[in-house]
Formats: structure tokens, C-alpha cells, sequence
């Protein structure tokens, strides 16, 4: 059967999902997910920080150590670890409360990472106003930057002694670090190599195009969330976001931009609506979009 194929070279870049686009802790294990994702073909999975569970504050040296084991006995990598509590307990927060409770939980997460042998850990260094944490009050741009750069300066040397990247990422939409040249600043005047960015392809599309950032950031790109969206969404939520090729991002444009700046690490798939039935699905037309994307398959 005749069918238009879009050519597609390859591309040496790794394939990683974040678990929040598994139905995990309510309905799946953490083995479970695991599993699921090395049987789709996965390279590696993106692990999430929470205040409860396997990994959390509570979770002792020895706990997380045995996640990272189970990961190895699968050849599964750890491609990296994020946490939504860097917006309930930002680090420019105008609760100060709220802002130690941040940089302890930051900390915690250096500790984690290092533990499950991934030094990329995601972080927010700032917010001015996110809509999805309605009860904080917004934060003056200056007095966030001030606070942001503070917390940094206090988690860089903890990361370095680790061997861990504090991979700054593009929120766009929490008013602050707006464009390349501003998130470009900020990481460069911190003068260390354990300050990176983490690219998200998905957080800048309601004005901006991903292809036009990544020459502009360049190498500081230690990781990626492939997140797909749609410009035809005239409101930014966390529903804006689709299931990876069902949107309007120029896919071959953003993998030629990648490859130009010698990024070789993991492109992280992040959705945040697990299916309801037959979540599997979902992992499963993941990895074989980006099996394509990739000249894996074609």
C-alpha cells in the first residue's frame, strides 16, 4: 500500500519519557513503569521528586539505590529528575518559610540524582507568577531574579561536590527568563559548569518557536523535554499539551537544530494525562514516534 513517508535521517539522540505520563503511583508501580517503558523500547525515564513516596524526602540512601539497581538490571537509564515542588515551595517564593522548605527539598533532590547515577536534575530557579499556584501572591521580577540567583548560588556548591548539573529550564510562562538571550544571562554569569539549561520544546511554543531558541543556547543544552503543543490553543494550560506528532511543532526543523549544536543526550517525552484506559498506549505510540523522528524506523 502506497503512503506519503516523511524522510527522516538519524539521529544519534536517546529516547527517555517522563513517568508523570504513566498512571503512576495510583495505578502502576514504579517496577511496573519501568518495565512498561524498557518493553516500548525506551533508552532511559525521567523520575519525578515528591514530598511522599519512592522518591521523596523520606526515601532513605539504600531505598533509592535500589531504584537505580532495578533500573540498571533492566539497561534502563535514569535520564534525569524533576519535581513539581519547585512551584508550592519556590525558591523566589515571598514566603521565606516557603522558600527554605524549596532549597532543603533542592538539596534532597542533588542527593537523589546522584544516588540513582543521573547528574541532570531539573530545576525552576524562579517564578514570578504561575496560574496554577493561585494562592501565591506574584513576585516583583527584580526581587525573583534576586532570590533565584541566591538559591542558586547556595545549591551550586552541594551540586558540584555531587557531580550533578542544576539544568535550568524554560517555563516561560511563570514570568521570568522570557527569552534565550535572558536564560542565556542567567546561566552564564553564574561562571559554573554545574549550571546548565534544560530545554523544553513544548514551554515556549505559545510565542515563540523552539527551532529559533537552540542555536541560541547552544551547548549549555545538557537536557531536553520534548513536550508537543499546539499553536491552534489560544490559552496556555497544562492541557495545551499533546501526545507527541499531534501538534504544531516543526519536528524536522527542531531535530536539525538539535543535531547542529552537538546535542547527543536524551530527548524526554512529558505529558502530564496519563490515558485513563489502556495507558499503555500512549508509551507505546510515544516510542514509536520517536523511533521515526529519529530515523530509527521509516
Amino acid at each position: 500500500m502506497a503512503y506519503l513517508k516523511t524522510p527522516t535521517k538519524k539521529y544519534d539522540m536517546k529516547k527517555s519519557i517522563n513517568l508523570w505520563a504513566l498512571p503512576y503511583p495510583d495505578k502502576m508501580t514504579l517496577q511496573e513503569c519501568f518495565e512498561l517503558c524498557k518493553d516500548a523500547g525506551f533508552d532511559g525515564v525521567e523520575v519525578n521528586y515528591d514530598e511522599k513516596g519512592d522518591l521523596s524526602p523520606g526515601a532513605s540512601d539504600a531505598d533509592v539505590r535500589a531504584i537505580a539497581e532495578m533500573a540498571k538490571t533492566m539497561n534502563l537509564a535514569i535520564s534525569g529528575v524533576c519535581s513539581f515542588l519547585f512551584w508550592p515551595y519556590s525558591l523566589s517564593h515571598e514566603d521565606p518559610k516557603k522558600r527554605q522548605k524549596g532549597l532543603e527539598y533542592a538539596v534532597d533532590m542533588i542527593r537523589t540524582a546522584k544516588l540513582l547515577g543521573t547528574d541532570n536534575l531539573l530545576v525552576v530557579p524562579g517564578s514570578v507568577y504561575a496560574k496554577w499556584v493561585p494562592d501565591a501572591p506574584p513576585v516583583p521580577f527584580d526581587v525573583c531574579e534576586r532570590r533565584a540567583r541566591e538559591a542558586m548560588r547556595k545549591l551550586i556548591p552541594v551540586a558540584k561536590q555531587a557531580g550533578v548539573s542544576l539544568n535550568v529550564e524554560n517555563i516561560n510562562v511563570n514570568g521570568f527568563l522570557h527569552s534565550p538571550q535572558e536564560m542565556n544571562q542567567f546561566v552564564d554569569s553564574f561562571d559554573s559548569d554545574r549550571v546548565r539549561v534544560h530545554f523544553d520544546t513544548g514551554n515556549c511554543m505559545e510565542y515563540h518557536f523552539p527551532e529559533h531558541w537552540i542555536p541560541l543556547l547552544g551547548r549549555r543544552i545538557k537536557n531536553v523535554h520534548l513536550k508537543e503543543s499546539s499553536k491552534h490553543v489560544g490559552e496556555f494550560n497544562l492541557h495545551t499539551f499533546r501526545p507527541l506528532l499531534d501538534g504544531t511543532t516543526n519536528w524536522p526543523a527542531v531535530l536539525e537544530a538539535f543535531d547542529a549544536i552537538g546535542y547527543r543526550g536524551f530527548l524526554t517525552f512529558e505529558y502530564f494525562h496519563p490515558f485513563a484506559h489502556w495507558p499503555e498506549a500512549l508509551v507505546y505510540h510515544t516510542s514509536d514516534a520517536l523511533d521515526r523522528m529519529l530515523g530509527r524506523k521509516g
